[in-house]
């Protein structure tokens, strides 16, 4: 799960609704603005960073760097980056829709408390804020979690890592397709490396590491979930300013939990059934939920409110990497120097994404 892209509505930043930041008076520019700006160069085309709601936090507040906030948002990162490999560790334990609405759960719950006392408890939200919901909750939640678990089932940790990390270039791209964004020489050098890396890694691949796996088709999954987080972001610019990130990744999170129900009793062959689940099957599913479905988002969200635009995109990097590493760590996967090639491309892809906001932020 990914916590929501930094919104704010074009009206509002038409007619200037946002108090001017006194502590400093140098600037041109009202702190509010400034954020607005921050999402209209498109951060959450990186992997969805907060959307920093003006009636639920103070957006006055100087950008800062301390190391509490340089934490928040690496910890964030890296525990985003952890779902991909345990993704193939509780497909491979669990029936996928069954995992997936244990998940949503687990989500929840960790949620709940932060959204009751950060929030204004979805006081502001809109009618169509709802269906905007709605949506996210079956594209980027119902769809994403289905395709990433069953996609894992079928490929390596690594070369799941590597399609996930082509999506700020993938978004970026979706971006110019359906909202009209502007495409220069670094967004569509991103997507060139993304899919020149992807294909590289998939090409070089010798051999699998279990006689179930089929790493074309559990690529193509991968891929399709890459897509479904796009649209998740994408979504996202649809919401009004009366809603917070916390409120609206709670309320998407319900909502896919009960459609996680109906879909584990007309799916799963065994719904709800845990019998031969190993002890760290059980653990990667609570960390599932509770840390990348939980956690994350709200350790994301508090430092990227406080800490400046270069700062958070350069954090984004930490979630590949995160991946990659935890892929040898957590299922034992051998390093081959097509690893290093083919996730290096991507990455480069990525490093271009992280320039073009860091600039745009500037």
């Amino acid at each position: 799960m990914r916590v929501i892209g930094v919104q704010r509505s074009k009206r509002s930043r038409r007619r200037g609704r946002c108090n001017t930041d006194q502590s400093s008076a140098a600037s041109t520019e009202p702190a509010c603005w400034t954020l607005g700006r921050i999402r209209e160069q498109g951060y959450d085309l990186l992997i969805k960073p907060d959307m920093l709601n003006l009636s639920s936090i103070m957006v006055s507040e100087r950008p800062s760097t301390t190391p509490a906030i340089v934490v928040q948002l690496l910890l964030g990162m890296a525990l985003f980056g952890s779902a991909t490999p345990l993704s193939k560790l509780i497909g491979q334990q669990f029936s996928v829709f069954t995992a997936s609405c244990v998940r949503m759960l687990i989500a929840c719950l960790v949620l709940a408390p932060f959204t009751w006392l950060l929030t204004k408890r979805f006081a502001h939200a809109k009618r169509s804020d709802w269906w905007v919901i709605v949506a996210i909750s079956l594209f980027g939640m119902v769809g994403f979690t289905a395709a990433m678990l069953f996609g894992m089932r079928l490929t390596t940790g690594v070369i799941g890592s590597t399609i996930m990390s082509a999506t700020p270039a993938v978004t970026a791209a979706a971006a110019v397709v359906f909202f009209g964004a502007a495409m220069n020489w670094r967004t569509s050098g991103a997507l060139a490396l993304a899919v020149a890396g992807i294909v590289m890694i998939n090409l070089l691949r010798t051999g699998g590491s279990g006689a179930t796996e089929a790493p074309i088709l559990g690529a193509a999954l991968v891929a399709m979930a890459v897509c479904f987080e796009a649209a998740y972001t994408l979504l996202a610019r649809k919401l009004s300013d009366g809603i917070s990130s916390l409120e609206a990744t709670l309320a998407a999170s319900l909502i896919a939990a009960l459609l996680f129900v109906v879909l584990a009793f007309v799916f799963d062959s065994r719904p709800f059934d845990f019998s031969g689940v190993s002890r760290d099957g059980y653990f990667a599913l609570a960390f599932w939920g509770a840390a990348t479905g939980g956690l994350a988002p709200v350790l994301w969200y508090n430092g990227a409110r406080k800490a400046p635009g270069a700062l958070t995109a350069g954090a984004m990097a930490v979630m590949p990497l995160s991946a990659l590493v935890l892929s040898y760590v957590l299922l034992g996967e051998s390093f081959r120097w097509s690893h290093l090639l083919g996730f290096g491309l991507v990455f480069a892809g990525l490093v271009l994404m992280i320039v073009e906001h860091a600039k745009s932020a500037d």
